[in-house]
């Protein structure tokens, strides 16, 4: 027993082995974990791409944990978003994958600034431009607008179809001394201070008219050239052939239109005041009368009511004939 005991002395065992420790694994990555379940599923990249309608790229830069590539990160989130769920990858696993890369999302730096001021003066600029180009142009055409009528001489305005006014003859005007008509033969001698008083009221005497010409008479120093009136117009001569009379009386200047059926015009013009006149037809006559209010119109003798015919100032009527009578109607 003693020997045993020296021997177990002097030979000691040799201590127990500890169990060998392993190297501590990577964790795998979300592009690899899409890429062993596209494997395992036995699918490939066009077929992915096919179904999920993405480009092939893209997946495969999803595999890769290729981020860089993509521009957008709300792309990126829907790209991997979809191809996850496509794949059967869980939503706990995508989603720690999501706050994973808003953690390297890149801070916005301004790159530089720019003054309250200069802001509006570029936001602002383009409308003063208009406005001020805008006065510079429609300023001076108001301007030579407003200056050149003005500067026209209304009181020789007058139609190009107005029947001439009546004038004083200027020999009237011519007196002697002592207030009594001079001889024709000594007109020549009487001062010309009397006998322009004389023409200038008979200018300013003469109507206004509108002027249907696109310039008004620009020759103002030398006197409008007059006649007297016709005489079919001072005694009512009639026109026309028939046994129906219409007989028009004027208060005032107006225009008037008479037209028988087949077109012929037997009127057509500016008349002036107490102008009286009739006009005789076998059919029917298109009437227009343009100052109604001074107008006065029968029919065979009988007064037309011209209110019933009336618009604004104007008064269109036809005279029609029906068993044998002749009486105003619409147009």
């Amino acid at each position: 027993m003693t020997m045993m005991q020296a021997r177990l002395d002097e030979h000691p065992s040799d201590p127990v082995e500890s169990p060998a420790t392993t190297p501590p694994t990577e964790p795998v990555s979300f592009g690899s974990r899409l890429h062993a379940a596209r494997l395992a599923r036995g699918l490939d990249l066009p077929t992915c791409a096919q179904t999920l309608k993405l480009p092939a790229r893209v997946l495969r830069q999803l595999e890769r944990d290729e981020y860089d590539g993509i521009d957008s990160k709300i792309y990126l989130v829907s790209y991997i978003t979809t191809y996850g769920h496509y794949l059967g990858i869980n939503q706990a696993s995508i989603q720690v994958e999501l706050d994973r890369i808003k953690q390297f999302e890149p801070a916005l730096v301004t790159t530089g600034g720019i003054s309250h001021s200069r802001f509006l003066l570029d936001r602002y600029i383009t409308a003063a431009t208009y406005v001020v180009l805008t006065a510079v142009i429609v300023v001076p055409m108001i301007w030579l607008g407003v200056r050149g009528t003005l500067n026209r001489d209304l009181s020789h305005l007058s139609p190009l179809d107005a029947q001439p006014v009546a004038q004083q003859d200027t020999s009237a005007s011519a007196k002697d001394g002592n207030g009594n008509p001079a001889p024709a033969g000594d007109v020549g001698s009487v001062p010309s201070q009397q006998a322009e008083p004389a023409m200038a009221a008979a200018r300013q005497d003469q109507p206004l008219m509108a002027s249907m010409a696109p310039f008004p008479n620009l020759d103002t120093a030398a006197p409008v050239a007059t006649a007297a009136v016709t005489p079919s117009v001072a005694a009512g001569a009639g026109a026309g052939a028939g046994d129906h009379v219409l007989s028009l009386k004027l208060d005032s200047p107006s225009w008037v239109e008479v037209t028988e059926q087949d077109g012929t015009r037997l009127e057509y013009g500016l008349l002036p005041a107490g102008t009286s006149k009739t006009y005789h037809s076998d059919q029917p006559l298109d009437i227009s009368i343009g100052n109604v209010g001074g107008a006065e119109v029968s029919i065979d003798g009988a007064a037309v009511a011209l209110n019933g015919f009336r618009r604004a100032n104007v008064a269109h009527f036809r005279m029609q004939i029906q068993n044998g009578k002749a009486s105003a109607a619409n147009l």
